[in-house]
């Protein structure tokens, strides 16, 4: 099992491999940058070297980063949609110096403009970048939604309909997040529900492009389409639902990283234990 955490890059951004050490972590995600702003600098080379040195000393593996928040590919609006994609490839490229081997990202919000408008915005900004690089190692991740607001990938036929028209397609992968998936609709606390799930994504896109598991728990209602992560097993999910997840014969050997609410220096750690004591328990 390769389990851990989003860690922060606080300070110097080879300090977010010794937190990680700390928690036991044995993968990281992190953001590359500050996720609420554009772009202001870019990354010391220094800074790469030694974080690059850092884990792999470490052994933690494999290292996912996740794309801002104000990037967004659906845009409607000419200004965000063209700055979105230039900054999409620097972070792509940033992500391939610091030794990442995907990219997490969200699908964007079509802004009330139509999902077809959306898909066609997003899967034509993909193509752009997958093509300027295609020399990187770095594979996109395409992670579901809580299907609140304007958002896309809320349903697995938005995924489809992307990777059916992406040119690259060796770069384009799937993360599947359980706190939004379950508000989305996919009751997945049940073991019918997750099976549900995995055959739909499978039939629709091949499980073999799921290559991440964001793991949290919910704290709203089934097909709430609200987004509100919560504690492993002090949720909507619960423990006996995580149990199935975390053991399940296709999931059980993909690397998962938690995003659970961070209130207390010992959240992660509560978390992290939870989840290892269920790891290897009987789904039968």
């Amino acid at each position: 099992m390769r389990l851990g955490v989003q860690v922060s890059i606080s300070g110097k951004i080879y300090e977010a491999i010794e937190r990680a050490k700390l928690l036991g972590c044995d993968t990281i995600q992190i953001f590359s940058r500050n996720p609420q702003q554009w772009r202001h600098v870019r990354l010391n080379k220094e800074d790469v070297r030694k974080f690059r040195e850092f884990q792999k000393e470490a052994k933690i593996w494999p290292l996912f980063i996740h794309i801002p928040y104000l990037v967004n590919l659906a845009s409607p609006l000419n200004r965000l949609y063209k700055g979105s994609i230039k900054a999409y490839i620097e972070d792509i490229k940033e992500a391939n110096l610091l030794g990442a081997e995907y990219l997490v990202t969200h699908m964007g919000s079509h802004k009330k403009k139509g999902e077809d408008l959306g898909i066609k915005k997003i899967t034509e900004a993909l193509n752009i970048i997958l093509e300027k690089t295609k020399n990187t190692s770095v594979t996109i991740l395409l992670e579901n939604t809580a299907g609140s607001g304007s958002w896309l990938g809320y349903k697995f036929q938005h995924q489809k309909k992307i990777i059916d028209s992406i040119v690259i397609k060796e770069h384009i992968g799937l993360c599947l997040d359980t706190c939004h998936a379950y508000v989305a609709g996919y009751d997945i606390a049940t073991e019918e529900g997750l099976d549900n799930i995995l055959d739909e994504i499978d039939n629709l896109v091949g499980l073999e492009k799921l290559k991440l598991i964001h793991l949290n728990d919910a704290k709203d209602r089934l097909a709430s389409h609200r987004d509100r992560h919560e504690h492993i097993g002090k949720g909507k999910i619960g423990l006996e639902g995580f149990r199935r997840i975390i053991n399940h014969p296709k999931l059980r050997n993909l690397p998962f990283i938690l995003e659970t609410p961070k209130k207390e220096d010992t959240d992660d750690i509560i978390n992290l234990e939870t989840v290892r004591s269920l790891y290897g328990l009987s789904i039968q």
